[in-house]
């Protein structure tokens, strides 16, 4: 046998060993795999009934969950701007990590090669839906073409109202070009531009005009029926939901009456101390204290809108398989950042609590994964997702992209890829967790001299947590003599990992102070 055929025959057994590649029946592989990512907004790991076992219904997630492999520890490493969703987007799109982003992640820059340049040098065409977060001239250099970008260059919060701006190549969105979809007084949904008396949401119902998923949804489903080139395709389906305002059709909010939500573990009334960002947008969304009334009328929405956003995805996956594309597509699913929703006292995500903040579905589905319905419990973080999928399909990673293929463990050659994860919320809060345990640290610095002339520091604060026993994060066992050690010990690593991630305030646009200065 010559050294071609050799070669030929080891190749075609490595590709059938990964179980991820398709094969035809001679052994040969077939073209490149499809691939469709779709990323979700403030849907923290437990928006996802199967993945955490929650109340709410996600009978669609939980189908791609089954017909793939999830993370049970896929993380946001965390951000230096309230809207975490910018640096997470970046991360996501980059494959970079929080302290190597350019700013907060709001605009990335040439030398950082993005998810969509990456495809369309690998042959493919990239197809942008949905939510852009970053500068619009990334955008533009990301993909060869789309539909409906919604958040920039206009946004009213209000997701009967979404503002849309049509695709354009050259990436100069202009707010008068920005336009509203509504109903007409005969159903017909139109387009009318937006004028100075729209003002901010949210105002809309299901009445008023079509809910941002469902418009998105569609997108994809049209983009789906009438795809006929012969390259392989890349989506980016982004959505901006369930991101407050949590609205839904009203079918979605009779599956939650309030009475019936069952409150998390960590539900608490009011933050037990100033995390340093106690007072911002997300948690003016509703009064102090946070009665187990207003705690649960917020996780009836928060629900409500996963459901309906749900639905959407399901009509996305029904629509793929009808095409025929869904046989060589990989899947990928993932959620943007936590949500506290009522649990620690607070709402939104400005924190670095798991389910709060920081904690993610993560999902690769589809029928380009074998291992069907199985669970993987190593550390993983979202700017992860862009080397796995370029492993798994094949495909040389870009030289700017820092994150880690997990193509080893969904493959069960290794069961993780590294042994910690550092997560850090403005200069204000840093964790760390190994093992079982997860140290939180917080300083708050005051912006005052006392009469002297002397800066004044201000306080620090200490959790420490046993996630394997306390995933909700409610026992503090920092003050406990017997923890003394182990918390010393995590906090001398957590310094240690700061170094070599180059988290100080020289690498960090905007902050205030540092937050190493004060521990």
């Amino acid at each position: 046998m010559n050294t071609k055929k050799i070669a030929l025959k080891l190749s075609v057994s490595l590709l059938c060993a990964l179980s991820i590649w398709p094969v035809n029946a001679q052994g040969k592989r077939t073209k490149k795999p499809n691939v469709l990512v779709i990323y979700t907004d403030d849907h923290r790991f437990s928006g996802v009934h199967s993945l955490k076992g929650m109340q709410l219904q996600t009978p669609h997630m939980d189908a791609l969950a089954a017909d793939g492999i999830s993370f049970s520890n896929g993380y946001l490493m965390g951000s230096f701007s309230g809207a975490t969703c910018i640096p997470s987007r970046a991360m996501l799109l980059t494959g970079r990590n929080l302290f190597e982003l350019q700013g907060h992640g709001q605009s990335i820059p040439e030398e950082h090669t993005t998810m969509g340049e990456a495809f369309m040098k690998s042959g493919y065409y990239a197809y942008h839906i949905g939510k852009w977060h970053q500068d619009l001239e990334t955008l533009a250099r990301s993909f060869n073409s789309g539909a409906k970008v919604s958040g920039k260059p206009r946004y009213l919060t209000d997701q009967f109202r979404m503002p849309f701006s049509d695709w354009k190549k050259d990436g100069i969105y202009k707010e008068e070009d920005s336009y509203l979809l509504e109903y007409d007084k005969d159903g017909n949904i139109i387009r009318r531009p937006l004028t100075e008396d729209d003002k901010r949401g949210p105002t809309g119902t299901e009445k008023t005009g079509p809910h941002v998923s469902e418009v998105l949804a569609d997108e994809a489903l049209g983009f789906f029926q009438d795809y006929r080139k012969k390259q392989p395709f890349f989506m980016y389906l982004a959505f901006p939901t369930p991101h407050d305002p949590r609205q839904a059709p009203q079918k979605y909010k009779d599956l939650y009456p309030v009475e019936d939500i069952i409150l998390p573990p960590s539900y608490m009334a009011q933050h037990p101390f100033d995390n340093g960002h106690m007072v911002l947008r997300d948690e003016e969304l509703a009064p102090w204290p946070r009665t187990p009334e207003i705690a649960k009328q917020e996780l009836s929405d928060y629900y409500a809108i996963i459901s309906h956003l749900d639905a959407q995805l399901g009509k996305v996956i029904a629509a793929l398989k009808e095409s025929g594309a869904y046989a060589n597509t990989l899947i990928v699913f993932a959620g943007d950042s936590g949500l506290a929703v009522g649990n620690h006292g607070l709402l939104g995500k400005q924190n670095i609590y798991d389910e709060d903040g920081v904690h993610i579905p993560l999902i690769f589905s589809g029928n380009l994964i074998k291992d069907k319905g199985s669970k993987r419990d190593a550390f993983v973080y979202n700017f992860d997702i862009f080397p796995t999928i370029y492993d798994i399909i094949g495909m040389e990673v870009p030289n700017s992209v820092t994150g880690k293929s997990l193509l080893p463990i969904i493959k069960n050659e290794q069961a993780t890829v590294r042994d910690y994860t550092y997560h850090a919320y403005k200069q204000f809060q840093r964790a760390y967790r190994k093992g079982a345990y997860k140290l939180i640290e917080y300083v708050r610095a005051k912006d005052y001299e006392n009469n002297t002339g002397e800066s004044v520091r201000g306080s620090r604060v200490t959790q420490l947590f046993n996630i394997a026993k306390d995933p909700w994060e409610v026992q503090d066992l920092s003050f406990f003599p017997e923890y003394r050690e182990k918390v010393q010990t995590m906090r001398n690593e957590m310094k240690e990992k700061a170094k070599e991630l180059g988290d100080s305030i020289e690498n960090i646009e905007g902050e205030k102070y540092d937050f190493w200065e004060f521990y």
